[in-house]
Formats: structure tokens, sequence, C-alpha cells
């Protein structure tokens, strides 16, 4: 038998993976045995009489290499490729796993360990002694302080969350798939792209069904091709079956399984005497308080809706011309798209072949993160990955230093859940001597073979955007694994992502990956000025669209134990409608029973920070235009204050080391065009 790869440390470079080498039997073993050697290592640090920041703490942070590493690898796997006996791994673990956590954070003997050197006042380095003091909140806030019988029902509970996580993320995946439009006759593509039909074609052929097009499913609420569709028929079916996801009442059916994460989070939350699980949650993180988040959000709400119905309005005006009385969801990104052309004599459709993805990926992203940080990337074809699709990239800093690998996998499938975003096989560590291992992943159509990719505007700005949280944990500079990365305050983990939206359009930047993948002709200036014209249009529909997902999650989420909610879409409408924010027109970016942010990832009573952290970014665009733009010394001052700390000190202090003072709001609203731009 070959021995598991995950029992000791991979050779390969960078300590990458070895995938070659791994098998889908591989997992459940290490996985055991993985816990098995962090539990005799976590014996090994309470059997010790002296209690010492280094046998206590360091050790902690030194253990479970084996669980680290099947966690990583096995994690990435089931988001982005994601199979029958994958599943069944995952449901059989996610629980075990819980428990295993649990076990840690609730051993009063190493909690007392902890206190005690809490209480000692010992003399620490700063990054020492914020790790005490993030593992001392970290245990109280999994339960350390409670009782003995508190601490057995949180154990229960977190065991259950774990298996309903799992449960709901399996279940939209499949609702997903399953909900794809097939469409039969050509004509009814009317409207898109060569390469667009080609991609659906491709779709299509992929899932074995011959002579048709397949508009697959997406993530959140509507589709991309819904700007571009003339078919208003087809148009308003591939919304229906977006608003759909979850709630057909099928085996893929999560409102059982979403109620019963909302009643046990809010029972654990009573456990710790909250009030609510946001009021848990939010404990941990910057803004401190629903009542904060809540603050924040009416500044916005009104001038939003006012604005979306304002767009809605200008919307409807060219409806009727094509006989259309009363304007849908179905109808607002198509008629955007002709009033854009109206207002600006700008058709976002036309871009596409300026934004191929080789030219995006290394002269735009690449390209800017050279600039601004002086890295450089080189494709490395002879690494393997977890999927053939995965290109694996060495990036080096600008004196030619080793910085880690950067690991793209770009193309959808079914195997693959949706959205975009950014994991780490390997985390920076100097106590471990590690380089970061990164990955993002992405969920473009793939094009049919021998064609060149051609991303929208939407899609730019993803890849932009992910590659910012792969800085993130590229740039990470730290001695604890604890700390590496994105291992922020999750309501300021979204800040350098958005950051680095910022680029797309610089003139450095934009001149020199947006050019025509057949002529080779740059993007019309004059477009670009109209992007930037341009640029709070249709802002009021965005931001509405994310305001009503982001009430949604807290509604759930403040909840109490003992009320019951018996019809989930009841609760959304009203939960939505409380807080004026209710317009047909603009549906939820997430209706709950899709919403895998807040029930099959770490963003319950979360979702608030997008917009929570774009403070943070609005604020940081401020100042590089103060500043003097994308320079070296700036992204020096950025990279040195801010992204390669890591979680290593709170996340507050660090963007007033950087900005020289705390966030303001002005920016932001400015930016989404509610308030004057005068």
């Amino acid at each position: 038998m070959k021995p598991n790869p995950f029992l000791a440390k991979s050779v390969l470079e960078y300590e990458l993976p070895p995938f070659a080498s791994i098998s889908e039997e591989d997992y459940l073993p290490a996985f055991y045995a993985g816990m098995d050697e962090q539990l005799a290592e976590v014996e090994k640090i309470t059997s010790q009489a002296e209690v010492t920041f280094e046998n206590t703490l360091v050790a902690l942070e030194a253990s479970g290499g084996i669980l680290s590493r099947v966690v990583a690898v096995f994690y990435n796997k089931s988001s982005s490729d994601t199979n029958e006996a994958i599943d069944k791994i995952e449901a059989e673990i996610a629980p075990k796993l819980a428990a295993h956590s649990d076990k840690i954070k609730l051993d009063q003997r190493l909690f007392a360990r902890i206190t005690h050197l809490v209480d000692s006042g010992l003399d620490l380095s700063s990054e020492d002694a914020w790790l005490l003091k993030r593992y001392h909140r970290d245990f109280l806030h999994a339960g350390a302080g409670l009782s003995d019988s508190q601490r057995e029902e949180i154990k229960k509970i977190n065991e259950e969350l774990s298996t309903l996580q799992t449960e709901f993320s399996k279940k939209v995946l499949s609702e997903t798939n399953d909900l794809a439009v097939f469409v039969d006759d050509l004509k009814e593509l009317d409207g898109l792209s060569e390469n667009q039909i080609k991609a659906c074609k491709a779709a299509a052929d992929a899932r074995g069904i011959k002579d048709k097009y397949m508009i697959g499913a997406v993530n959140f609420t509507g589709h991309p091709l819904l700007r571009s569709l003339k078919n208003r028929e087809l148009r308003k079916k591939v919304m229906q079956a977006s608003l759909s996801k979850g709630l057909r009442g099928n085996d893929f059916d999560t409102r059982e399984v979403l109620l019963k994460m909302v009643k046990l989070r809010a029972k654990r939350a009573e456990i710790f005497g909250k009030v609510s699980h946001a009021q848990y949650s939010l404990s941990e993180q910057t803004a401190g308080s629903p009542e904060n988040v809540h603050a924040m959000l009416r500044k916005i709400a009104p001038a939003a809706l006012a604005n979306a119905k304002a767009e809605g309005r200008d919307l409807e005006r060219l409806a009727k011309l094509d006989g259309i009385e009363k304007l849908e969801s179905w109808d607002w990104d198509y008629y955007t798209e002709k009033v854009r052309a109206e207002k600006y004599d700008l058709d976002t459709a036309l871009m596409k072949p300026y934004f191929e993805l080789e030219s995006v990926l290394f002269k735009g992203v690449f390209f800017s993160a050279g600039k601004l940080y002086g890295m450089s990337f080189k494709e490395r074809p002879d690494l393997v990955t977890y999927h053939p699709e995965a290109r694996a990239f060495e990036v080096f800093n600008e004196d030619g230093s080793k910085i880690g690998l950067y690991i793209a996998d770009f193309y959808t499938r079914d195997s693959k859940r949706g959205g975009a975003w950014m994991n780490s096989l390997v985390k920076q560590s100097h106590l471990l001597n590690q380089l970061p291992v990164v990955v993002n992943n992405l969920n473009i159509p793939k094009p049919p073979e021998g064609e060149v990719t051609l991303l929208t505007l939407d899609e730019t700005t993803t890849l932009f955007h992910e590659f910012g949280h792969a800085i993130h944990g590229l740039l990470s500079n730290v001695k604890y694994p604890r700390f590496s990365g994105t291992a922020v305050q999750r309501d300021f983990v979204e800040f350098p992502s958005q950051v680095n939206e910022m680029w797309i359009l610089d003139p450095q930047i934009v001149d020199n990956y947006a050019r025509h993948h057949q002529s080779g002709e740059r993007l019309p200036q004059s477009w670009i000025d109209k992007l930037e014209e341009s640029s709070t249009f249709n802002e009021g529909h965005a931001t509405t669209s994310y305001m009503a997902a982001a009430i949604l999650d807290l509604a759930w989420h403040s909840l109490s134990s003992d009320e019951v909610i018996s019809d989930v879409e009841k609760f959304e409408a009203e939960a939505i409608e409380s807080y004026g924010l209710a317009y047909d027109c603009v549906p939820t970016r997430y209706r709950s029973s899709y919403f895998s942010h807040i029930f099959a990832g770490g963003y319950s009573a979360g979702y608030y920070g997008y917009i929570w952290a774009e403070v943070f970014d609005a604020d940081t665009g401020e100042w590089f235009k103060e500043n003097g733009g994308l320079t070296r010394k700036n992204g020096d001052h950025l990279r040195g204050k801010l992204m390669s700390q890591g979680g290593s000190i709170d996340s507050l202090e660090m963007f007033r080391n950087f900005r020289g003072r705390d966030a303001v709001i002005e920016p932001l609203l400015k930016r989404r065009g509610l308030v004057s731009n005068a």
C-alpha cells in the first residue's frame, strides 16, 4: 500500500500538496490521524507543570500539522471539484471536525493555562501579546468559560450545525445544476454575442445534451446574460428559475435546513447570555454590535432605494416603447444597457473583445501587482495541481526572492460551487518556515476548444477582486499561522480585495491589458471616460439588492430560539419591507434558500461586511489620490502597514497605522451616488 501523502510534510516546492499522489481514499484516514495527532499534542501541552508562553501557545500554534494539510486540500477540493464520494466524506467528517475543535477550545486545562498567562503580565512582543489576547478571546467565544453542562450543549449544537451547513451547500449545488435552462432554437438567443452562444452550446455539450444551448444557473439572483437576451419570455424563465432555487419542494429544498440552523444559532447565543446570534457574532468583529451595523446601513438604505426607483422609472420609459407596461426584475439588466447606451453612448457588451482572459491576467492583474508591490509571476506548468484547469504561478519579490505560489482555477463546471473565492493551501508562517500557496476560484463560462476566453466587465472586476484576497495571502509576513494572510476580523476581510478593484481603469493598467484580442487596438479612451462618468449609474439597484440581502441576514440572526418561523418566503418579504427596501423590480441579491454566504459559509450575521469594508476601501481610494496614485512607494506603505500584517494586530488599529486616522463614510457615499458628487 502507498503511504498516505498527508502524514508527512510535502517535499515539493513551497510544500505544494502532492496532488499526483492524493486519492479520495486518503482523506478520511488522514482526517482521523490528524485529529489524533493534535489531541496528543494538546495532551502533552496540558501535562506539563510549568506554564510558559512557549510551551503553551507556541506549541499550540505548531500543533495539528497533518490535520492542517488535509483540511486545506479537502475543502478546496470539495468546493471546486466535488463528486458523490467527496460529498460522502464531507458529510461524515464535518461534525467530527466541529467536535475536534470543541475538544481543544473547551479543554479546561488548556484554558486555565491561557488564563494564567493572561494574568501573569508577561513582557511580550506585540505579535506575541496579540496572540495571547486572541487565543483567550477565541476560547471564551467558543465557550471555555461556561459551565460543564453548557459546554456539552454547545458541543452538540456545533456538531449539528456543521452537518446542516454541509447539507445546505450540497443541496444548493445540486439545485443550481438542476435549474439550468435549455434552449432549442438559436433564434431565442438573439442578442447574445457569437462567443456567448458558443459558450452556451459548449455547456450543453458538456452535459451530453446535443443540439441545445444551456444557460446555467448562477449562485446569485439573476444571470449575466439577462442584460443581452432580447427574448423577454426567456429572460423571465431564467430569472424565475434563479429566484426559485431551494424553494421548489424537491429533494434540494433548503428551507427546513436553514430554519434548523437559525434556531440552533439563536439557542447557542442564548447560552452565552446574548440576545441573538447577531449580537454573539458581532461582538468579535470590528463593528462590535448589530446596533452599529444598523446605524451605518440606515444612512444608506433610503437614498439607495430612492435611486433605484428613479432608475426604474428611466428603464420603464424605454420598456414601454417595446410594449411593456410594467417593468419586471427580468427586464432590469436588459433595459439598463439600453439606458446606459442612451445616456452615455456606452454598451458594455461591446467591451468583451477587449477583456481577453490571458491579457487581463498577465497584463492587468499581475501587471498592477508589479507596479504597486514589485511582485512578478512565472507560470509553472510542471507543477501538478488539483484539477487540469487549475494553473500554478510562482510569485517573486522585486529583488527576485520567493513569495509563494498562486493557483488560478477560472472556469465553471458542474462539480464547482457557484461564485468566486480564495483559499489557502499553505499558510505563510515564520514559526513553521512556510511560504504561502493560495488559490483563486472563479466561475467563467468555458469557451469551445480553441476559442479565446472573453470576459465581461463584471468578470474582469471579479478577477481583480479575488486577486486582492490572493495578494493578502501572498504578502503575509507574520510569525504565527493563526494570523496568516486573510485571518483578520471577518468584516475587514473584504477590504484588500475591494482595494484591488481600483486599478481596473487606472490609466497605467487599463492601457496595458484592455486590448482587442484580434486587432490589438486599445480600449477606446472615450469608452473609459464614459465608464468613469457613469460610475454611479445603476448603483441604486446594486446597493438596494445588496442591502436587502444584508438586512435579510441580520433579520434571521436577530431571532430568538423560541420564535417560530413557518413561512420562509413571508419572513423574507416582511424583513425587507420593514427596512423600507421592498421593490419588486430589485429582488434581494440572495434569497434565504440559496444564501450560501450565511448558511454554508462564514458570513452568518456578517454579510454586511462587504459594505462595511467598502468604507475602508473608498477612504483608501482617497488616500491614493492624495498621494500620487499607483506607485511603488504607496504600494510599499500599504504592504508594510496593512497587507503584510495579516491578523497580527487589531484590524482598526492596522487601518489607522496605514491611513493616519479612522476611516470616514463620505467617500463611500460619494462613490455609490448616495450624496452629491459636487
